[in-house]
């Protein structure tokens, strides 16, 4: 969590809101660090967390991440988890909850919604308090 923490960090540098995601293999090895990176690419899409499967996807040559870890400072909205679910990654563990758009337990649960064919464990509440503090200061600081 501390690695994504650093990653969540340098996000606002290009206006990013401040999540950071690292994916490790069944060893421990970091495969993949991210930040997110939609106001720095103008994509939609740029989540720290769909940036780290990727680029986890793509050193290991493969799409399946089975066996492997996504741990993301903030709870993934509905697109990471969905991709999460279908990269068959084996658990995600995040720090802060997100009650207005995680779903991964506070508003919605598609991680673990049992229609689906992959449900990864569910690891929620590492490192909260500075997770958390990292979004505040950041939203206390933009002016939108």
């Amino acid at each position: 969590m501390r690695l994504a923490l650093e990653e969540a960090e340098h996000a606002p540098l290009t206006g990013d809101v401040p999540v950071g995601a690292v994916v490790l293999g069944p060893d421990g090895e970091v495969l993949a660090r991210a930040r997110n990176e939609r106001e720095a690419t103008g994509d939609p899409t740029a989540h720290a967390e769909v940036l780290a499967v990727r680029r986890a996807a793509a050193g290991l040559g493969r799409w399946r991440l089975t066996g492997c870890t996504l741990v993301v400072t903030l709870e993934p909205c509905t697109m990471c988890a969905g991709a999460v679910v279908l990269s068959r990654l084996e658990r995600v563990v995040y720090g802060a909850a997100d009650p207005k758009a995680g779903a991964a337990g506070s508003l919605w649960d598609l991680v673990r919604d049992r229609r689906l064919n992959h449900r990864p464990e569910v690891i929620a509440g590492v490192l909260p308090e500075e997770a958390s503090a990292v979004l505040t200061r950041f939203f206390r600081t933009m002016d939108f």
